[in-house]
């Protein structure tokens, strides 16, 4: 055998066993606590010194996004809520500026359902605090009172930098889209540091980009109950996966369970749904839609898809019952093969739902 056939076997070799170092490559995990919640960050495809860098850039994002959108600790959005109150013309934080703006527009195609100016009726609840315990129901006057104030986002007007409330009712509350532009952000910054492969996820709302390791990634979706799972989803390539669910902040009150998602149209927690898992490219539209989806309920969630632009749901309504439509039905394993489940009709036309 010639050297040069040697070398080129030797060669050959070598990157036969570099490649399969890289597909062995472990994923890297990290995690912190942002929005309340834990965050957890996988990252697949690149060395543990860069991964762990990554990590940590997006654990300092974190810190600052949570600062700038709580809705009652001091910072750039409660300054925000106390100047839209006295009504005057002010230079918004550009923080908080974009987020009016996607929020305006996301209010708008959800019909209101998903509605950040009912902060005060969130507040009323006692959902505006980090602890909730020995609560109970506001007095049915004050939700009347909030309700017939009617704050909505089209309340604020915006011009460039600028902006002015005529609605002293409205108090920004993003609580509903805060964490999906925040997961957005964060894929962005990965992507900027070179990173294509990763799992953004945030309280089990998340993001996925790219694989793992050649592999789809797996995602497990919660129970309605909070605990357990309730099936699995493989996602490639980017999409965004969000939840909303009455079991996530609530509390008691002589034997009746109160949730945080209020229902703007009668001042009282939604009716009628336990959970919502949406999909989407986009974890900011994911996330407010999957508030909106539980809003509308078993009966009008098809219609504020569909205006929403999401072409993947799953609802469980309050008899357990699993509603989905087509393409979700397809892409959705449940754990309990006895799970009741109604299939809709498709969201969008046939031929073009994904497979």
């Amino acid at each position: 055998m010639s050297t040069a056939v040697r070398l080129s076997i030797l060669l050959l070799a070598g990157m036969l066993l570099l490649s399969a170092c890289e597909r062995t490559q472990p994923v890297h995990n990290g995690q912190f606590m942002a929005f309340g919640t834990l965050t957890d960050i996988s990252i697949a495809g690149v060395t543990p010194e860069r991964a762990e860098s990554a990590i940590e850039a997006l654990e300092e994002d974190f810190a600052i996004m949570h600062k700038a959108w709580h809705a009652w600790a001091p910072g750039p959005l409660t300054r925000t809520n106390n100047l839209l109150a006295e009504g005057v013309r002010f230079a918004a934080p550009p923080s908080v500026l974009t987020l009016m703006e996607k929020s305006r527009q996301l209010a708008q195609q959800s019909d209101n359902l998903f509605n950040p100016a009912i902060g005060r009726l969130v507040k009323l609840w006692g959902f505006q605090q980090d602890e909730i315990k020995n609560r109970r129901p506001p007095d049915d006057a004050a939700i009347a009172k909030l309700l017939h104030a009617d704050p909505t986002m089209e309340d604020i007007s915006i011009d460039g930098i600028h902006a002015r409330c005529g609605n002293p009712a409205v108090q920004l509350d993003f609580g509903a889209i805060g964490k999906g532009y925040g997961i957005d952000l964060a894929i962005e910054h990965l992507r900027e540091m070179g990173i294509e492969n990763a799992i953004v996820n945030s309280g089990g709302d998340l993001r996925a980009i790219g694989s793992r390791n050649g592999n789809p990634w797996r995602i497990a979706i919660r129970s309605p109950s909070g605990s357990g799972v309730l099936g699995f989803l493989h996602i490639s390539s980017d999409e965004s996966i969000f939840t909303s669910g009455d079991y996530e902040r609530n509390y008691l009150w002589k034997g009746k369970h109160y949730h945080h998602i209020i229902d703007p149209r009668t001042g009282y927690p939604a009716e009628g749904t336990r959970s919502v898992t949406v999909i989407h490219d986009n974890a900011t539209v994911a996330d407010a839609a999957a508030t909106a989806l539980f809003v509308a309920g078993p009966k009008d969630w098809h219609k504020i898809a569909r205006q929403m632009g999401i072409r993947y749901v799953l609802l469980i309504d309050s008899n357990n019952v699993a509603q989905m439509n087509p393409a979700m039905e397809k892409r959705f394993a449940l754990m309990n093969k006895n799970q009741v489940v109604e299939v809709s009709e498709p969201l969008i036309a046939p031929q073009t739902e994904k497979k």
